[in-house]
């Protein structure tokens, strides 16, 4: 069993569990946390970072960045890549909600120009955006679209109406992955996504009506377009019970694979195929389907949270300057090339609880923030600051051109209800200034702010490890939750 008296310290807030402490690791593995998030995490959480290190074909190092919790297979924080000759491709790699992520939506607003609004605005966007769990979408699609929303990502979402058409130029993959087969995607996981399009779902799932607050990089900033006080909103779901089915359906896949091959694996959880076998290659096309059903979901809230300003300030979103900054993605496995030895290489980034941190001048970076590399938007918690970053050199060395996603959990949504009621909470936020609006009293007390690491602290470790550039930080103040 790992323990944290296997971590030897590499530079501050850099930790390794080295190749000899077990021995089938077939590489390092690393973990950035400061000195606090060191005497807190949890042997089996470094024990999931050891099991990932020991994968077939895993180059480098396996990573558990500074929101890592423990997950199912793969730790939430995690990063690994494989090599496409002898690398493997692991579900629990990405986990069950495919392209959880978030997007980052701007206005020309000041927190001034919103507050007479604030109330209407809450209630129009609580009425307008369906959330809570099992919530469904208000677009009922027919059975015969959603092989069209799978292949085709937010453009299907843009050619019906929802959005504009620059929205996809500011999206990773722009709002597509060319690689889905809806033909891979089960009937199951169809019927679920049919009536769940455009819904924001449950947990820590949330829409935010944020301002900007202090800004750290203010070349960096004006290159987003954002400055001190502009009202901003956040997005942040993924692809409901579609990628849900698509894991849990490739997971029994995998499962029997390893098995008949005959692979050493650590953890069952981490049952995983051969890159270039049949079932490594189903699993990528129906991932790519719901990562492509995440963006449109995203892609038709956004549409529904320009129309609820309209609906509810008197003009149109043109006017309010709602443009996309950026979307993000969580938990996806990439086709990308890095540097690994002197040589670029091609390999199969897994990022479960991991954004993508692209450093300056990579061609996948929108045009215009090419020069001082890619937004990388990082919410907080109920009632907390989130932030955007940008990507790093650093980050393309050390992580796969990868940072972290969120806080991190550090208490179970049973512990969290336990220590906290929903009425304590709301009235904290209220305290505050923050409006909150909820489906459900019980995920308020699952998601309060405490259930969570500091943010504060998970972006201070980004800043001094050089994974990711604090740009600007974001505060609530009107929030919709499931």
């Amino acid at each position: 069993m790992v323990s944290k008296d296997d971590l030897v310290k590499v530079r501050d807030c850099v930790y390794e569990i080295p190749t000899d402490t077990r021995k089938d690791m077939r590489v390092p593995a690393r973990v950035y946390l400061d000195d606090e998030s060191i005497q807190n995490i949890s042997d089996g959480t470094l024990e999931q970072v050891a099991n990932v290190a020991a994968l077939e074909g895993i180059q480098k190092r396996s990573i558990g960045l500074p929101d890592i919790h423990f997950g199912y297979g793969f730790p939430i924080g995690g990063v690994a890549a494989f090599g496409e000759n002898g690398g493997v491709i692991s579900p629990g790699g990405v986990g069950f909600d495919i392209n959880c992520g978030v997007r980052l939506l701007k206005t020309n607003l000041t927190k001034d120009d919103i507050k007479p609004y604030m109330k209407d605005l809450v209630d129009e966007l609580f009425k307008k955006v369906p959330s809570g769990l099992g919530s469904n979408g208000i677009k009922h699609l027919k059975e015969k679209e959603i092989d069209d929303v799978l292949k085709n990502g937010a453009r299907w979402a843009v050619e019906n109406g929802y959005g504009w058409e620059e929205d996809l130029e500011f999206m990773e993959e722009n709002g597509c992955m060319d690689t889905a087969d809806p033909d891979k995607v089960s009937t199951k996981a169809k019927r679920r996504a049919i009536p769940q399009l455009g819904s924001l779902g449950s947990g820590n799932h949330f829409l935010e009506i944020q301002t900007i607050g202090e800004i750290y990089d203010e070349d960096v900033a004006k290159q987003y377009g954002v400055q001190k006080d502009q009202v901003v909103v956040l997005i942040h779901t993924g692809s409901r019970g579609c990628g849900y089915q698509i894991c849990a359906d490739s997971l029994r896949e995998m499962d029997k694979t390893a098995k008949r091959l005959k692979m050493d694996i650590p953890d069952r959880q981490l049952a995983c195929a051969p890159i270039d076998s049949d079932e490594a290659q189903d699993y990528l096309k129906a991932m790519a389907a719901g990562a492509n059903y995440a963006w449109t979901n995203r892609q038709m809230i956004q549409h529904w949270v320009r129309e609820s300003f309209e609906n509810v300030i008197g003009e149109d979103a043109e006017s309010l300057g709602m443009n996309l900054l950026y979307d993000v993605a969580h938990n996806i496995i990439k086709k990308e090339k890095h540097k690994i030895g002197k040589n670029n290489k091609t390999v199969y980034v897994h990022r479960k609880g991991a954004t993508r941190a692209f450093g300056p001048g990579r061609e996948e970076i929108p045009e215009e923030y090419r020069s001082v590399g890619q937004p990388v938007i990082i919410p907080g918690t109920m009632g907390t600051a989130s932030y955007l970053l940008s990507g790093t050199e650093t980050a393309m060395n050390e992580t796969f051109g990868s940072t972290a996603h969120g806080a991190g959990r550090i208490l179970s949504r049973s512990g969290a209800k336990r220590e906290f009621t929903p009425d304590e909470v709301s009235q904290k936020l209220a305290s505050e200034g923050i409006l909150l609006k909820a489906n459900s009293k019980p995920v308020i007390a699952e998601e309060a702010p405490k259930a969570y690491k500091n943010i504060d602290d998970v972006i201070d470790v980004l800043d001094k490890t050089g994974l990711s550039n604090p740009v600007a930080q974001m505060k609530p103040l009107g929030v919709i939750k499931g």
